[in-house]
Formats: C-alpha cells, sequence, structure tokens
C-alpha cells in the first residue's frame, strides 16, 4: 500500500483485453448482439477480446478479434485509449480502437466460431443512435460505452 503501509485485498488479476469500435464509410458503428453468461442476457457490444498471446501488440490482437468475430479486415486502426474496467477488484486494462477501411476477410480464412460466439450479430448503427441507446438503457455494456464515446470524440477533433 502506498506509505509502506500493508492491507489484505482480493482481486482478480486479468491478462487485459482489447475492444475494436468497427466503423463504415457512411460512418456508422458495428454493433455486435451476443449472449453474456454473467449477466444471463443478450447485450450490445463491440468486438473484443483477451489478450491472451504473451507479448502480442494490442493492435494486433484487435485485428485478430475484428477478423474472429465480425469477419472484417481494417486499413486502419487508430488508439482511442486504454483503461480498467473495475479497478477496486481487478488490474483488467482494455485498449480501444477505431477500425476504418473495413473490407470483409476472404471466406477460406475465416475463423470458426464455437459457444457465445457461434450466434453474434453483426449490425451497423448509426452512432448518435448508439449514444441514444446508451442514455435509453438498451446498451447496458459499460466498455461498449464507453467505446462508443471515445469514437465521437475522436471523429469530432478530426
Amino acid at each position: 500500500m502506498p506509505g509502506g503501509t500493508s492491507a489484505r485485498r482480493e482481486f482478480l488479476d486479468h491478462c487485459g483485453a482489447v475492444v475494436t469500435v468497427p466503423l463504415d464509410e457512411s460512418g456508422r458503428v458495428g454493433l455486435i448482439r451476443q449472449y453474456r453468461v454473467p449477466p444471463k442476457e443478450l447485450m450490445w457490444e463491440f468486438p473484443a477480446g483477451l489478450r491472451d498471446v504473451a507479448g502480442e501488440d494490442p493492435a494486433v490482437t484487435a485485428r485478430r478479434e475484428l477478423a474472429e468475430e465480425v469477419d472484417l479486415a481494417a486499413a486502419d486502426l487508430v488508439k482511442l485509449g486504454e483503461f480498467y474496467t473495475t479497478p477496486g477488484i481487478s488490474n483488467e486494462l482494455i485498449h480501444y480502437f477505431l477500425a476504418t477501411g473495413l473490407t470483409p476477410v476472404p471466406e477460406a480464412d475465416r475463423h470458426e466460431r464455437t459457444d457465445e460466439e457461434a450466434h453474434i450479430e453483426l449490425v451497423w448503427w448509426d452512432l448518435d443512435k448508439a449514444l441514444d441507446a446508451v442514455a435509453a438503457g438498451e446498451i447496458r455494456n459499460g466498455v461498449c460505452a464507453l467505446a462508443l464515446n471515445l469514437a465521437r470524440l475522436h471523429l469530432e477533433r478530426r
């Protein structure tokens, strides 16, 4: 602890993750609908995944997850930031990216999705509509809500 004292704490030691906001040529964001076991519900979120390959650059992980989850490749990837999800209980650090210049992954190179990924649905949303869905409680994933706001801030500052 700061100041040289000690305290007992339990926390989740996490490998970290990435989130990628796909942005198409019309300025829409690609959200996925995916079942999540802990809340037991379908949630709107972005392609994302664990940084479970030792030493892998977060941008490489982001590109891999984009391809695996929604069969897209990005010509350009911009880092939007990195943030802790719940620093009171976990050291999970998520790296956020914006992906543009999107093209489909060739059919022969596509990842075979299983488990909760097998039923992923990709839907293109107007950015303002997605932000309204956060305010209305339709998008309840905090990581997704932050990603939407980071994307909006980035696009406004270009």
